[in-house]
């Protein structure tokens, strides 16, 4: 998978029933925490993870897997993955347009 940002990257680690700890592989960012700059997508994406594998709830992990694509279809992007002819939106912003389409 070619991400272009570690801010991209969902992360679990499982036991053998399938209950683990659910975090974006790159942590809490906490060098950026509070300026409204960090990529939500990998903890979003997290969470689908935690509804497909901890809950079997395939169907929420699509949906939360669906409202990503659409947003980043939609052209919107954080600082780390902006690229031009795309709209740069903070962290909040993102989240919200994730809420939106789902």
């Amino acid at each position: 998978m070619l991400t272009g940002s570690i801010g991209m990257l969902p992360s679990a680690s499982l036991d053998e029933n399938n209950k683990g700890l659910y975090e974006p592989c790159h942590g809490s960012a906490p060098d950026i925490a509070g300026k409204d700059i960090a990529n939500p997508l990998a903890t979003i994406l997290s969470v689908a993870m935690m509804m497909r594998y901890t809950f079997a709830r395939i169907d929420i992990a699509q949906r939360i897997e669906t409202a990503v694509r659409k947003t980043l279809q939609q052209g919107l992007r954080t600082a780390d993955i902006a690229e031009a002819g795309k709209q740069k939106i903070g962290t909040a912003a993102m989240g919200d347009a994730i809420v939106a389409a789902f």
